[in-house]
């Protein structure tokens, strides 16, 4: 495979000057450390995409190094996450992800060549008590990472995200004082198999590697969170308060890791993997589950 930009990165957010677009909001205000990460944590990767967000039919593209920051909004719509890399939107009505997409742009580590939907959904099962009155507690967005908290009358739901091509590069974290159910749905073409070579659970669309593309591969990965059924397209995880759902592409989808620690505060940072981890060869001809 080729060479890669690091793996892991957001080990804290570097915030400066906040532009504020988006009217009601708080005033803009100066950075800080979020200490926030995607994965497993880590820093020093470089940028690789940009992000552009929506917030109730306002768009927002801060300059290169800058920050866009969003506090105590009602949103009335869906929350649109537009990248070079990645693209998907958050509907408040469910605090659900969906078609959540590979854009194909040019990169030697792209996975498709043409727009893909990796997830139709990542959906919290949420009852009708734990959705209301939601808000958007905290937005912060810079180049290529976008942090957004929700907060409803019952917890709070926290998005990560990076515009990359691959690597560990989503994340949903729930703080609802009690074990939430999330569904992840495949996109069309896409399903979940067990790797020959490491035993454990990827998905992708089994399309091999050639000059213009790497093999589309990933996986779920769960941190204080149980599976609770899976099938050729859809995976139920029982996620505990304080856990998480990552999401991982590339390589470090199919790497021999040990996998997440069963913690729930400062995890991702505490359990970093320090340095390179054995990959293995792609699969070939992976077969759907079930």
């Amino acid at each position: 495979m080729s060479a890669r930009t690091p793996r892991r990165f957001l080990a804290a957010l570097a915030l400066g000057t906040a532009v504020l677009l988006v009217p009601g909001v708080a005033q803009a205000r100066g950075g800080g450390d979020d200490g926030g990460t995607v994965e497993d944590g880590g820093g020093g990767a470089a940028v690789s995409g940009d992000f552009t967000v929506t917030v109730n039919g306002r768009t927002s593209n801060p300059a290169a190094g800058r920050d866009f920051r969003v506090s105590g909004v009602a949103p009335t719509s869906p929350v649109v996450v537009t990248g070079r890399n990645v693209t998907f939107r958050i509907d408040p009505t469910t605090l659900g992800v969906y078609d959540y997409t590979l854009t194909g742009a040019a990169s030697p580590e792209r996975m498709a060549t043409t727009p893909t939907v990796v997830f139709a959904s990542k959906v919290p099962v949420l009852t009708a008590a734990q959705r209301a009155g939601v808000r958007i507690a905290e937005l912060r967005l810079r180049d290529d990472t976008l942090v957004v908290t929700f907060s409803t009358a019952a917890g709070k739901l926290k998005v990560q995200a990076k515009d990359a091509p691959q690597g560990g590069i989503f994340q949903m974290e729930q703080e609802f004082g009690a074990p939430v159910e999330f569904v992840h749905t495949l996109g069309a073409g896409l399903f979940y198999f067990v790797n020959e070579f490491t035993g454990k659970v990827n998905f992708g669309d089994g399309v091999d590697a050639d000059a213009t593309h790497q093999m589309l591969l990933g996986k779920d990965s769960p941190q204080v969170a149980t599976k609770l059924a899976q099938t050729a397209t859809t995976t139920r995880w029982s996620v505990t308060s304080g856990g998480r759902m990552g999401g991982v592409l590339g390589e470090d989808a199919i790497e021999l890791s040990a996998g997440a620690t069963n913690c729930t505060s400062d995890c991702q940072a505490r359990n970093r993997v320090q340095g390179s981890l054995p990959v293995p060869p792609d699969p070939t001809n992976p077969v759907p589950i079930g």
